[in-house]
């Protein structure tokens, strides 16, 4: 990766989207997740790259929709998103559909790399040292814990993020140098697709309770719908929602509606 030298302009953005990835979680939610502070933290880049208001609108909007990952890696797909929309603004060489299915391929493999390094590992060790020192009464085994956790994820995000940036700058220059764009756009839809599928598959359940009774035979309906096709429940509810939020339906009215209908069909026995 090729070292690049940060204009006073870019120092400032970056520590600004530094500060507000720190929120990550202040605008959780379970319709957007991570979305809300994804544009939080987009907001300083997008300031320095769009003066034109609406333009700056549309790519806010755009940066938050679903997003999700673990909390420090947040920082580095922060990053290379920079490095993408500069490259789209100032050469219009990269388009929004390329900047978010990269983003969508990327949520996934870093989510798994820093649950397993920061909270399977760091957190364990650092519990170890600070369970250690608490037993015996000594107050250090707190502020150890915080050092050993907390202080290595602030120091880790301020890195990814800027690590993000000038890998995303120096990448796409490469890519555009050897005419490997077409691929790289394609790959990525490939990948974000991919990652959307295996999210559905995994966070979208429709389990029936409904079994009709022939005679003395009972026929419980979800095992004959998933002998068609496994999850084509799951599969028919999220390209229905999607239909309604493209018809401007507002997502927290599809949450409640989804919780009255099963409340209402609990009361049946059909969930």
């Amino acid at each position: 990766m090729a070292k690049i030298k940060y204009s006073p302009e870019e120092k400032k953005t970056l520590k600004s989207m530094f500060w507000n990835s720190g929120l990550v979680f202040a605008g959780f939610n379970m319709v957007k997740m991570e979305g809300n502070a994804f544009a939080l933290t987009m907001s300083p880049a997008l300031e320095e790259l769009y003066p034109d208001v609406e333009e700056r609108k549309k790519a806010l909007v755009r940066h938050n929709g679903f997003f999700n990952t673990h909390a420090v890696m947040f920082s580095l797909i922060a990053g290379i998103t920079y490095a993408l929309e500069k490259e789209k603004q100032t050469k219009g060489s990269v388009d929004d559909d390329t900047i978010e299915n990269i983003k969508a391929a990327l949520m996934g493999p870093t989510a798994g790399i820093g649950d397993a390094f920061f909270f399977n590992c760091l957190r364990i060790i650092a519990a170890g040292v600070g369970i250690g020192l608490c037993s015996t009464g000594n107050v250090l085994g707190v502020l150890l814990f915080i050092l050993l956790y907390g202080m290595t994820q602030i120091a880790a995000r301020w890195y990814l993020l800027r690590m993000g940036y000038s890998f995303g700058t120096s990448f796409i220059d490469t890519v555009f140098e050897s005419g490997l764009m077409a691929a790289l756009t394609k790959s990525a839809a490939i990948v974000g697709l991919t990652m959307v599928g295996a999210m559905v598959a995994g966070m979208v359940n429709v389990n029936l309770a409904w079994t009709i009774k022939v005679g003395k035979t009972s026929v419980v309906v979800l095992d004959v719908i998933n002998s068609i096709m496994p999850g084509i429940l799951s599969i028919a509810l999220v390209f229905g929602l999607v239909a309604l939020i493209k018809k401007g339906v507002k997502p927290v009215k599809l949450v409640f509606g989804i919780l009255f209908i099963t409340i209402v069909l609990a009361f049946f026995g059909i969930f």
